[in-house]
C-alpha cells in the first residue's frame, strides 16, 4: 500500500510539473495601435498609390502546442491616407463607404506551422476578412517574432477588392488594378 501511495504522489507531482509548460503555450497577443499599421499599395496607369490605415484594436489568443488561434484585428476604414485629400475622400465615400462601414476586420480561425517560444516563425493563418460588412475567407502568411513579452506579426498579401464587391476607383484614362497589396505590421505584448 505504501508503494502505491508513493507512486500516486510521484504521478501527481509529475503531472503538476507538466501543467505550467502546457499552460505557458496558451498566450494572448494584445496589439498596440500606436505602433501598428496597415500599408496599402495600388498600381494605376499613372502612378503607384501608397497609403496607410490606423489599427483601432487587436487581441489574438493562440496556443503554440495545439495550433489554436482566435481573436480579431480591427482597422478604422476612414483612417486611410494616401497623400491626396480628394483621392482619400473618393476612397472613403465611393470605395470603402465609411459612413456605412466604419471598420475592416480580420478574425483568425486556424493556423498551420509552428510558433517558436522565441525568435522568428512563419505561419499560414486562415481566417475571416470582413470588408463592407461581408466576410471573406483568406489565408495569410505571417512572420511572427517573439522576444520575451514583446511580439510583432508582419504580413504581405493581396486583396481582390473588386472581386469582393468594392468599386474600382478608375476614371477616364486613370485606371487602377482590381487588386491591392497590403503590408500589415502589428506590434504589442504577450500575456498569459
Amino acid at each position: 500500500m505504501k508503494s502505491l501511495t508513493v507512486f500516486a504522489l510521484v504521478s501527481v507531482l509529475g503531472m503538476a510539473s507538466l501543467a505550467p509548460a502546457a499552460l505557458a503555450q496558451h498566450q494572448t497577443f494584445v496589439v498596440n495601435p500606436d505602433t501598428s499599421e496597415v500599408k496599402m499599395t495600388l498600381k494605376t496607369t499613372h502612378e503607384v498609390v501608397n497609403g496607410t490605415f490606423h489599427v483601432q484594436s487587436g487581441s489574438i489568443e493562440f496556443d503554440r502546442g495545439a495550433g489554436k488561434i482566435s481573436g480579431s484585428v480591427v482597422v478604422m476604414a476612414g483612417s486611410g491616407k494616401t497623400g491626396n485629400d480628394s483621392r482619400d475622400k473618393k476612397m472613403n465615400k465611393d470605395v470603402l463607404k465609411v459612413e456605412q462601414y466604419a471598420t475592416v476586420s480580420f478574425e483568425p480561425k486556424t493556423y498551420a506551422g509552428t510558433i517558436a517560444a522565441s525568435g522568428d516563425s512563419t505561419i499560414q493563418v486562415t481566417g475571416i476578412f470582413t470588408l463592407l460588412n461581408t466576410p471573406h475567407e483568406i489565408t495569410i502568411p505571417i512572420l511572427v517574432h517573439l522576444d520575451g513579452t514583446a511580439a510583432t506579426a508582419k504580413a504581405h498579401f493581396v486583396l481582390p477588392y473588386v472581386g469582393w464587391g468594392l468599386k474600382n476607383p478608375s476614371f477616364l484614362i486613370w485606371k487602377a488594378d482590381d487588386d491591392v497589396a497590403i503590408d500589415l505590421t502589428l506590434a504589442g505584448r504577450l500575456s498569459k
